[in-house]
């Protein structure tokens, strides 16, 4: 008698053992569907979404075997309500109709997804800019150092620009030229700095450190004419020279050195893969940031070679850096938009959701619930 009673206790006991561990596994796949509910899929950690994924699992079979004992009706539908959340929130993405990708959505997903390169690469062009202008600040010699030669000035010239009141005058002075050379110097300005962009994304290669070096130095050119041009009078005149072709030049030459910056990631962080299999995936991101940088180079030669070199005023000039900076701001919205928009990649739900055996019962009692 005294055996039976211990038995019935033990039983209990691990009765209210099971009890308890199901509902602390079900107030985990609630508090994980909350979470998730709240989220884009892409958002959530990778870890949650393999936890929620199997808890749906256990809690699906565990579902199974409380509506083949009979078990509390309360307990089942509340078990019930989940599995019918997780299961809407896992499979849902897994079928939807795919449907082709218009490249439009490939640049659009290229650009919103490499935000954090072409913050870097920001990052790295101020702080350049920051540094020459500083070096230059503190030590004049340092421009013949900083600035290169193939700005087409020699000792000379880059010394009396800094000491020289009039030669800065005459640098910044505003005439009208021919649309003859203009389409000249547009032509040259376009492919050298397509030929800066190319070396900025192609030398990512190397683990991005050519890259970061090239970011790097063009902000210290940037830093290091500025620092001869904004002292008194001149300051407004060279922003007015400057910024016009400079806003859609320097967002094209960063939108380069993210794109190597892409690349340098592939290799130096190749994670399971091969970095040869890492570069083939990474390389189309890469070829949409430099693809998106041509039309911006184009324009900036346009604009450095007929609004530059022209006769208009400084109020016209600042509207078109104020346009440009309009524009490039739409266009960056518009992207977040449409990735917004974009349906979830979702076909490594696939592995995360069958990563152990699935469970395999009949309709009735399956892994997926009821939804009525």
């Amino acid at each position: 008698m005294a055996g039976r009673t211990q038995s019935k206790e033990v039983a209990a006991s691990a009765g209210r053992f099971e009890g308890d561990r199901i509902e602390t596994q079900a107030e985990e796949l609630a508090r994980l569907l909350d979470d998730a509910e709240g989220h884009r899929l892409r958002a959530l950690p990778f870890d949650d979404l393999r936890r929620l994924a199997r808890l749906y699992r256990g809690e699906s079979a565990r579902l199974a075997r409380l509506r083949d004992r009979g078990g509390d009706l309360d307990r089942i539908g509340h078990l019930n309500s989940l599995c019918v959340r997780a299961h809407g929130f896992l499979y849902s993405a897994r079928h939807r109709p795919s449907r082709t990708r218009s490249p439009w959505r490939f640049f659009v997903s290229a650009l919103a997804g490499t935000g954090r390169m072409q913050a870097l690469a920001w990052a790295l062009m101020g702080i350049g800019a920051i540094v020459g202008y500083s070096l230059v600040t503190l030590d004049p010699g340092a421009l013949y150092a900083l600035m290169p030669a193939s700005l087409g000035y020699d000792v000379a010239q880059i010394d009396a620009l800094y000491r020289s009141s009039e030669a800065r005058d005459l640098f910044l002075a505003r005439e009208s030229t021919s649309a003859a050379h203009n389409a000249m110097f547009g032509s040259y300005l376009f492919a050298n700095n397509t030929r800066v962009g190319i070396l900025a994304f192609a030398t990512g290669v190397l683990f991005g450190l050519p890259t970061v070096l090239l970011q790097f130095y063009n902000g210290i050119m940037v830093g290091s004419i500025s620092a001869i041009f904004i002292r008194g009078e001149h300051a407004v005149l060279f922003l007015a020279w400057i910024l016009p072709h400079g806003v859609p030049e320097l967002t094209a030459i960063t939108l380069c050195s993210a794109a190597g910056f892409v690349l340098g990631r592939a290799v130096a962080t190749p994670g399971r893969s091969t970095r040869a299999e890492a570069l083939r995936h990474a390389g189309p991101s890469a070829l949409a940031l430099f693809a998106s940088s041509v039309p911006l180079f184009f324009a900036a030669a346009w604009i450095e070679s007929f609004i530059r070199e022209s006769a208009l005023g400084t109020a016209p000039r600042f509207a078109v850096a104020a346009a440009g900076v309009l524009i490039l701001c739409a266009i960056g919205l518009l992207i977040r938009g449409l990735r917004e928009e974009e349906p979830e990649p979702s076909d490594w739900l696939d592995e995360l959701i069958h990563d152990d055996v699935a469970v395999s019962v009949s309709p009735r009692r399956s892994g997926v619930p009821d939804s009525d």
